[in-house]
């Protein structure tokens, strides 16, 4: 063993089978071997805390304490590891001066993408951008956070409105559901485009369901149905998100707004188009629309009023020439 590895001249350098190696002796050998246990011992130690908070917290619905708990935790293990870090290593205060300029250089320049990420994370931690669970719009991906590392967001990505379905990326969920698609988002990107925040402060959305109308149809009994039946499905909702509205009013420097469903009139070439503006939570709303959708159309088939739509009718088509395999021509006309 000795002549496989030795201990050479006054700084007891290693040498291994002849070979000196550079920069490694007694000491820094030493700090090596007691580094890799250390790293080995902290993230043990981390590991068991996670899995001990999670066994905790399991099963109690509580799924952003649980979050918030993963995160303290795993902010702990990486400060701790650094502390260690720069305690077995940098013994000599100017040595660690030297060294520390060195790596903030050099991290700077090669790892800009990544420290730009981590000043993210940092920003939504403290800036409250959003939280586990919360509906957002992030890098132009919408959906539900499910995870949130040091550089990264984790989104289960959801459809949209068909007035926005031309939207990028593309999605073929006609509605605010689960594609099925899990998306990975740098936490870089809050520093280039806004974040929409579906449920961090206000829960709460305001929807519309459009009717176009005949201009010969009863138009207030058909605005006194819509009335009924947004009223009837929202009106639990208008009254919770009320003191949500408030306290939006006591913090921002925001104007009041009407909580209450409400019917506007549009007119255009072909129908009347009535619009009942309600307000419904950030989830569930299509079952929501679906259920308001159906109480309409029996309500508007009890009152015998139809839906306007497009038609066209043809009254008529130019004669049309024939001619026989003798070439003789013969006229003739269509009946519409």
């Amino acid at each position: 063993m000795e002549s496989f590895i030795r201990l050479v001249g006054p700084e007891r350098a290693v040498e291994i089978l002849g070979v000196r190696m550079v920069g490694i002796n007694a000491e820094t050998g030493t700090k090596l071997l007691f580094t890799l246990l250390f790293i080995t011992a902290v993230l043990l130690l981390g590991g068991l805390v996670r899995k001990g908070a999670a066994r905790i917290l399991r099963g109690q619905g509580r799924e952003r304490t649980e979050f918030w708990t993963r995160q303290a935790i795993n902010l702990g293990t990486a400060v701790f590891l650094v502390l260690g870090m720069i305690s077995i290593w940098f013994d000599d205060p100017t040595r660690l001066t030297t060294a520390l300029g060195l790596v903030t250089a050099g991290l700077a320049f090669a790892l800009q993408k990544v420290v730009t990420a981590v000043a993210g994370y940092a920003i939504i931690l403290r800036g409250k951008v959003f939280n586990v669970g919360d509906r957002i719009v992030m890098g132009g991906v919408p959906g539900d956070v499910i995870a949130l590392d040091f550089t990264r967001t984790t989104i289960m990505e959801m459809g949209q409105p068909r007035p926005v379905q031309g939207a990028d990326p593309a999605v073929w969920v006609h509605s605010r559901e689960y594609t099925g698609r899990v998306v990975t988002v740098t936490n870089a990107r809050i520093f280039d485009e806004p974040v929409y925040n579906y449920t961090r402060d206000f829960p709460y959305l305001w929807e519309e369901l459009v009717l176009p109308i005949a201009y010969s149809s009863d138009r207030d009994r058909a605005e006194r149905i819509l009335l009924e039946v947004a009223e009837q499905h929202t009106i639990p909702i208008s009254e919770l998100s009320h003191d949500a509205l408030l306290e939006m009013q006591r913090r921002y420097l925001l104007k009041p707004a009407e909580m209450k469903p409400k019917v506007y009139y549009r007119l255009t070439d072909n129908w009347l188009e009535l619009t009942v503006r309600f307000i419904v939570k950030d989830h569930g709303i299509r079952e929501l629309k679906d259920s308001m959708s159906r109480h309409i159309l029996r309500l508007l088939d009890t009152a015998g009023i139809g839906l306007a739509s497009g038609t066209y009718e043809i009254v008529g088509l130019p004669p049309i020439r024939i001619e026989d395999n003798r070439g003789t021509p013969t006229e003739g006309t269509t009946k519409p």
